[in-house]
């Protein structure tokens, strides 16, 4: 990879209210997403998650979540796995490349992850976690590693008021915490009680996740927990607007309803954003996912996600797309 894409990489990582994050999503946080959400206000973006083995044995599509250009900056590496050295060795290769921030992920509760004892099953063994925790520190250097986490594997093991702090100790950059417990995954509601006991504790800066599907969501969360920022998922996946609208509560000014027009703009833009960094048939089939989330709240998504689903050519979901934003009420708004 070009040393020039780093040159001008941020030494220093935003920890503010102000600086709202985008989360790493499987699947959905490639470098067009993560440029479209910049352009909208994230002060800093994740990659997808990163098999540590998978970065050393060169497996395919590895490469593709290490996709960056100098406008997606600063940008953090979130990688997983369960096996000291092979991590530390990933984050060596990474810093080789040029990249300067890192996370553990911790939190990922999805079944093909967690039988590796990757992802939220590291929670079972917090040991292990110190031990991990300290190989990846080393390799990292402190303050540039973070650590995603869950309040526990369940909730016969609360792990998230002491786990922290050690990481603190160690040398962890920041927390990020989704207060639920992994075997729930998104079930339920978050605990965001325990983001405001953790922010009581720690020194460190604390990220708070869980439950943010809106701005109004982002805003309340500051409020009641005093985490540091916020690190939006599902609600940047239907509204890459969440981090302009945020900035805006911030500043005491209400975000402007989402006319028609912003929004088949906004799904323009991704698709040039698509076409212009991405492979030209798999970014094809991801907007076909991403879509129906942008206009979820439409009359007439159904039919469209129907007709996306039978889309194979660029020509044809330009052609779907401007059929649905004709044809829906023109006074609707999200």
């Amino acid at each position: 990879m070009p040393d020039t894409i780093f040159k001008n990489a941020s030494r220093i990582l935003p920890f503010t209210k102000e600086a709202p994050w985008l989360a790493p999503l499987a699947g959905y946080s490639d470098l067009p997403f993560r440029l479209l959400c910049r352009e909208h206000g994230a002060a800093v973006c994740c990659t997808e998650m990163i098999s540590a083995k998978g970065l050393l044995y060169n497996s395919p599509g590895t490469k593709e979540l290490l996709q960056t250009i100098p406008e997606d900056n600063p940008l953090v590496c979130q990688i997983f796995g369960a096996e000291s050295d092979i991590l530390a060795e990933a984050i060596c290769r990474l810093r080789a490349e040029g990249h300067l921030w890192f996370d553990l992920n911790m939190g990922c509760s999805v079944p093909k992850v967690t039988r590796t004892a990757s992802g939220a099953a590291l929670l079972k063994n917090p040991d292990h976690v110190l031990k991990v925790a300290e190989a990846i520190i080393r390799a990292a250097g402190k303050g540039h590693a973070g650590f995603k986490i869950r309040l526990g594997w369940d909730n016969k093991q609360d792990i998230w008021h002491t786990l922290p702090l050690e990481l603190e100790r160690l040398g962890a950059g920041w927390i990020t915490l989704h207060p639920r417990y992994a075997r729930q995954g998104f079930g339920g509601e978050a605990q965001w009680e325990c983001l405001k006991t953790l922010k009581q504790q720690l020194s460190i800066p604390l990220i708070a996740s869980g439950d943010l599907f809106s701005a109004a969501d982002g805003m309340r969360c500051l409020q009641e927990t005093s985490a540091d920022t916020v690190m939006y998922a599902r609600g940047a996946m239907q509204n890459p607007a969440i981090f302009m609208e945020h900035r805006s509560l911030l500043q005491g000014t209400p975000p402007l309803p989402q006319s028609r027009e912003v929004i088949r703009e906004r799904i323009r833009r991704h698709a040039i954003l698509a076409r212009q960094y991405g492979n030209e048939h798999t970014a094809l089939f991801k907007m076909r996912t991403f879509v129906p989330r942008y206009v979820r709240h439409i009359p007439g998504v159904r039919v469209l996600r129907q007709e996306l689903s039978r889309c194979t050519e660029w020509e044809h979901l330009e052609h779907a797309l401007d059929s649905f934003f004709t044809y829906t009420a023109p006074t609707q708004t999200i």
